[in-house]
């Protein structure tokens, strides 16, 4: 299903970055409808590659015939697009420092749980960025062979966006209070001692 309905419902983006993107930066708190997360997995699949080679040079492989195997639940997509969504206005307010902080934060905690495979973690990684990357302008709609699909666009897109000092303040402040809310993450002893409880 996943698959099949990408190109099927690609025309429908702009509405999911209409329902993701309020109207300023400062007023992100909008719930997304399911039909939206959904859509936005969607995509995330489609953009997630059938070999990644991760900067310590480990090699995650994904079966793009299995999506089950690798998609994560509704409510799970749904806090990593939320996390998007503030590391997106990170950029668009210029705050890079904070922007990396609250991704770096949502990756520790889901590597925390120990509960997704490495696939998981990469698809996890790829619907973070699509989201970043929907409500900063870096995909667009593109015709081929007949079919609307969804392309990155090279280079850095025109500013669209400004982002006032006040909501500047409110980012800052929402993705300090999501770093500091997450546990810390487990030292090597402590993840050590864990294991061999078990």
């Amino acid at each position: 299903m996943i698959g099949k309905g990408v190109k099927a419902s690609v025309g429908l983006l702009w509405a999911v970055a209409v329902a993701i993107a309020p109207a300023s930066a400062g007023a992100q708190n909008k719930e997304l409808s399911d039909k939206s997360v959904t859509m936005l997995m969607q995509y995330a699949w489609a953009m997630t590659p059938a070999k990644f080679t991760t900067p310590q040079g480990k090699v995650i492989e994904v079966d793009k015939n299995k999506p089950k195997d690798v998609i994560i639940p509704l409510d799970v997509a749904r806090e990593v697009i939320r996390v998007g969504r503030l590391s997106a206005y990170a950029q668009i307010c210029e705050l890079g420092e904070e922007q990396t902080a609250n991704y770096q934060t949502l990756m520790r905690r889901e590597a925390a749980k120990k509960k997704w495979s490495d696939q998981q973690m990469l698809y996890i990684t790829q619907l973070h960025l699509f989201t970043v990357m929907t409500l900063t302008g870096k995909v667009q709609l593109v015709e081929r062979d007949g079919d609307k699909q969804v392309v990155m666009k090279e280079g850095a897109p025109p500013k669209s966006e400004t982002c006032t000092d006040t909501e500047r303040k409110k980012i800052q402040a929402q993705i300090m209070s999501y770093v500091n809310t997450q546990p810390a993450p487990a030292t090597q002893a402590e993840t050590k001692a864990t294991t061999q409880k078990k």
